[in-house]
């Protein structure tokens, strides 16, 4: 089998071009990163941002777009092939309740006839690779069957497997026998994504499917910045991943910093960040409380500088 491949999951508010690029100077070993989702045609400041090419260099990036409607995806699309780009990725798995209302993410799941008919148009007019990341139905495993046949019909650059239905969202175990279905009938090239996060986890998931070598990883990667190091059995001293992932917050912050006007937006941002990291720290409530209710970087530079120093990393 070839050697391993990790793709970074579009995480939305998370894992745009601020993130990625301190991502890959501090950590790296990410074959693909995707991004959030675009679901305006005609793409606004931040999208743009987040996919022009000098914000991306020397990273691979798929853009994924988000959208129900085959003439969007289209424009979409052309936009995106004038900004260099020769593959995007159809977003089939976004599991948010006011996304699925619409008809859109892994609500469009609900609409097979509806689905293969956008299907049909976007691969027959679209001058780019497309690649689709999906769940395996809206609210019942047992759609995965006709979804899976929908997907074969069609030339898909790979298809990205997150195995549980929309209305699981990120609860309740993955759908194992929902992936071991797909790797038995599909022709497509499959990447596995859900619930990697950690060796233990990784280690399950390629013992039950040797025949994949494509791994998506979300929050698992979000929380865990080293994990990587980990699944190929790396080990750090616990000071050094801890003096590297101060390195990493601080390129972020100041990635913010300059695309962000105000010191609010900024911690927003950073703030969103903590909802992942605190739990890596042992005995630091009140410091994160603290964290979390500061309203000026300069105070929260402060906080955060004495976390690092006073507290150790409890993983």
């Amino acid at each position: 089998m070839e050697q391993i491949k990790y793709y970074m999951a579009p995480m939305e508010g998370v894992t745009g071009y601020v993130f990625r690029n301190a991502y890959a100077k501090y950590y790296g070993g990410i074959e693909r990163y995707f991004t959030p989702f675009v679901a305006n045609k005609k793409l606004g400041h931040r999208e743009k941002n987040d996919v022009c090419p000098e914000h991306n260099a020397g990273m691979t990036v798929i853009p994924q777009i988000l959208t129900n409607h085959a003439e969007d995806f289209l424009a979409i699309a052309e936009i995106l092939r004038e900004y260099g780009y020769d593959t995007v990725n159809l977003n089939l798995g976004c599991p948010s309740g006011t996304v699925a209302a619409r008809g859109r993410g892994a609500g469009f799941l609900a609409m097979p006839d509806e689905l293969d008919h956008f299907l049909e148009e976007i691969f027959e007019k679209c001058p780019l690779r497309i690649s689709i990341k999906t769940r395996i139905g809206k609210e019942n495993p047992a759609e995965w069957e006709r979804l899976l046949a929908i997907y074969e019909k069609y030339p898909l650059e790979e298809l990205i497997v997150h195995p549980r239905v929309q209305t699981d969202f990120y609860k309740n175990r993955v759908n194992l026998e929902a992936f071991a279905r797909a790797e038995k009938n599909s022709r497509h090239s499959l990447c596995y994504n859900g619930d990697i996060v950690d060796a233990a986890s990784a280690a399950h998931i390629r013992e039950g499917f040797p025949s994949v070598d494509k791994f998506m990883i979300g929050r698992g990667l979000i929380k865990h910045p080293w994990l990587l190091e980990e699944l190929s059995g790396g080990r750090q001293e616990k000071q050094e991943r801890k003096e590297r992932f101060f390195r990493f917050h601080n390129a972020i912050l100041e990635g913010y910093r300059q695309q962000m006007s105000g010191d609010k937006n900024t911690l927003f941002k950073m703030k969103e960040l903590w909802a992942y990291w605190g739990e890596n720290f042992a005995d630091a409530d009140q410091r994160l409380k603290k964290i979390r209710k500061c309203e000026r970087v300069a105070e929260y530079e402060c906080l955060v500088d004495a976390l690092f120093r006073e507290k150790e990393l409890c993983v």
